[in-house]
């Protein structure tokens, strides 16, 4: 089969042909029709992600496919049965090996695409914000990063949820597809002083950054007394400091949130969640953007896409 590896942080990643795998005990093989792109992907590839990994590695997070095969033990699945899985790497590949826990069957109108494009970043907003932020209907949530991956997700569900949302990203385009969201108002963030044009709306209750850098510094100056700051990424590549005494005397919370990381300690609280999404979806609530579709061995060009922000919403491969 073809994968999209990485032999080497210091050079890039390519397709090379590698056997095909096996399922062992509790684990199911998926004949992959499609694969998300994270931001994550990008620093897997330099070595810089949390989870790091000895190369040579499979690329790849989350994947939409058909079951071709179940390991012993395995129950529940069925060859031909067409499931999404957060797989964590491996995914950029014709076939991929996944604990059978995480094979989540799809909604019968799911198209792989949109099942692939769908996990790391509706789960990351939905449990980000209705699990940790305690988002309240009625509260302004500010979205930074608004027409990315999982910033145009956390507009959706921030509407969902009952929130008034402020959209920030750059240029008029990105702004659009997150106002086709749901999102209230929208702020340009390279145009002017986003701490004043959010100031000028009232303030923030909570603030979703995936960002960091200077956002994350003039959204926290911009957040309410009691206001609640979800560090979710750094695609900016800046982390930022926290000012503990500004926290301190205007009572405000920053909470780290990595989806991946409840996989080892609150597996169910991922499993509920996406059902719920799934529920969501089926029930028409919820559409997945994706601004480009590529084939396997366009994955490089995808990953470009993604580092140097030209696209909205998701990039999926299709093998």
């Amino acid at each position: 089969m073809r994968a999209f590896q990485v032999t080497d942080f210091e050079a890039p990643p390519a397709l090379a042909s590698l056997s095909s795998p096996d399922p062992g005990p509790g684990e199911a093989l998926i004949a992959v029709r499609a694969c998300g792109l994270n931001f994550a992907d990008l620093l897997a590839a330099r070595g810089k992600y949390q989870e790091r990994r000895d190369p040579p590695f499979t690329l790849g997070m989350e994947v939409a496919g058909e079951i071709v095969a179940c390991g012993a033990g395995v129950t529940g699945l069925a060859p031909g049965q067409r499931v999404a899985a957060f797989t964590g790497a491996g995914g950029l590949a014709e076939r991929v090996v996944v604990p059978a826990a995480r094979a989540v069957p799809l909604p019968d109108q799911m198209p792989f695409d949109e099942a692939a494009a769908f996990q790391v970043a509706y789960g990351t907003s939905h449990l980000a914000l209705a699990e940790k932020a305690r988002l309240a209907p009625g509260e302004t949530l500010l979205v930074l990063g608004a027409a990315g991956g999982v910033g145009l997700t956390a507009v959706e569900i921030g509407k969902r949820l009952g929130a008034r949302v402020i959209a920030s990203a750059r240029g008029p385009e990105k702004l659009a597809v997150a106002e086709k969201a749901g999102a209230d108002h929208l702020i340009d963030s390279t145009a002017g002083d986003l701490r004043e044009a959010v100031l000028a709306l009232g303030g923030a209750d909570v603030v979703y950054d995936p960002v960091g850098g200077a956002g994350f510094t003039a959204a926290f100056r911009a957040t309410k007394p009691e206001g609640r700051i979800l560090v979710v990424g750094f695609a900016s590549g800046d982390v930022p400091p926290i000012p503990a005494n500004h926290m301190l005397v205007k009572n405000i919370s920053v909470i780290g949130f990595w989806w991946g990381g409840y996989l080892a300690f609150a597996p169910d609280k991922l499993t509920a969640s996406l059902a719920t999404l799934f529920d969501w979806y089926a029930a028409g609530g919820l559409r997945p953007h994706i601004s480009h579709r590529l084939p396997l061995e366009q994955a490089a060009e995808g990953l470009e896409l993604l580092r140097g922000r030209h696209s909205t919403g998701k990039i999926v491969i299709t093998p």
